[in-house]
């Protein structure tokens, strides 16, 4: 189980937010959100776990009773909030309720059930209801010197699997099998969960998703490796590299040249100031002038931290302005149906001046078995 950083500071500084938007309290359910707030990872059951975060008044964390020494266990039992549990056969709505009799507006976790969604709402049937990410996005968009480290390491436990992709793709195994070990690879090199596999190779690279199959490699193939996970601190990896398992085919060669430079100047142009879209526009344009435009079908990037994927995207039409401390991927691709594909992904937190980039492997293809 992870354990995500988490600071007294986090829960101050949402209750502030909270206060600012005029929201009476956050309801955060099991998920990213919990975990960032508390360094508690609960696990998403039928019984309720919810934090209550008034924006008025103190904490607290309603529980199943069985579970109260597994969140004392957390990081929760080193935050001053109250912790409630509840037996089988209590109501632990109505715990909350008594504690809010009067709410007007209320922020629901962005990942709450539909049906803990609903129960909430017949407690406070007048209450406006809000997204948590409506008081959180800004506060977790901008990473710590603490989050920083975290992610640093996470890129650097990742960036130690990419080095070791000659033991895992070899002409005559399956994507599949390679999958396997690449998996166990990502928990010996330093993460506690793997959060994704993808081996890509031939006309699956074609398939910006797609994640393993029993089909078997083969000479001359380009291979899109993308992994990742999450590490003990609770912060996730992801990392996109291109193999080729000898001498790849000329047309691969020819538009991997052009996605390389588009790489390259979408990361050149991320620093303070520019606009999120800006950083997607500096890979789209040169993608696009070289032909190759329909050919790239995704946003150039997202933000990481608890999730691999959260705010900011990297994508037209997103005005985010980015900011000391913002962390995301920069991984443009292009994608010939029936064919093959490339895609090089890497996360970079913005500085004071620039970019910093957290996996520092070889941007470019590198050829195995040759």
């Amino acid at each position: 189980m992870t354990r995500p950083t988490s600071s007294p500071d986090r829960l101050a500084q949402a209750r502030k937010a909270a206060a600012d938007a005029d929201i009476d309290a956050l309801l955060v359910t099991p998920g990213p959100d919990l975990r960032w707030l508390t360094g508690y990872d609960a696990l998403p059951l039928e019984r309720l776990t919810c934090l209550v975060l008034p924006a008025q008044a103190d904490p607290f964390l309603v529980a199943p009773g069985l579970e109260v020494p597994a969140v004392l266990a957390s990081p929760v039992g080193g935050l001053d909030i109250e912790v409630l549990g509840f037996g089988e056969t209590e109501d632990p709505y109505a715990v909350i309720a008594g504690r809010l009799p009067t709410v007007a507006r209320i922020a629901l976790a962005n990942r709450m059930w539909a049906e803990q969604v609903l129960r909430f709402g017949g407690l406070w049937p007048a209450a406006e209801q809000h997204l948590t990410s409506e008081v959180l996005r800004d506060l977790r968009m901008r990473k710590g010197p603490d989050e920083v480290d975290a992610l640093r390491l996470a890129g650097q436990a990742i960036d130690r699997v990419h080095a070791r992709m000659a033991e895992f793709l070899w002409p005559g195994r399956t994507e599949r099998e390679a999958g396997r070990e690449i998996a166990t690879a990502i928990l010996d090199e330093g993460h506690v969960t793997v959060d994704f596999v993808i081996v890509a190779s031939g006309p699956n690279g074609a398939s910006p998703h797609h994640e393993v199959s029993d089909r078997v490699l083969e000479p001359g193939d380009p291979v899109v490796v993308d992994i990742g996970g999450t590490t003990a601190e609770g912060y996730c990896s992801d990392c996109t590299r291109m193999y080729t398992l000898g001498e790849p085919p000329a047309e691969f060669q020819s538009y991997f040249r052009v996605l390389h430079e588009a790489q390259l100047a979408a990361c050149a142009s991320a620093r303070p100031g520019v606009t999120a879209e800006s950083v997607d526009a500096a890979a789209r344009t040169i993608i696009t002038d070289a032909g190759f435009g329909d050919a790239f079908i995704h946003r150039t990037g997202h933000g990481i931290g608890v999730e691999t994927h959260e705010d900011p995207y990297i994508v037209s039409g997103n005005t985010q302005v980015i900011e000391p401390g913002m962390a995301f991927s920069i991984e443009p691709g292009i994608y010939l149906s029936g064919r093959h594909g490339a895609r090089i992904e890497d996360i970079v937190v913005c500085t004071d001046d620039g970019i910093e980039r957290l996996n520092t492997t070889d941007r470019d293809y590198v050829t195995l078995g040759a």
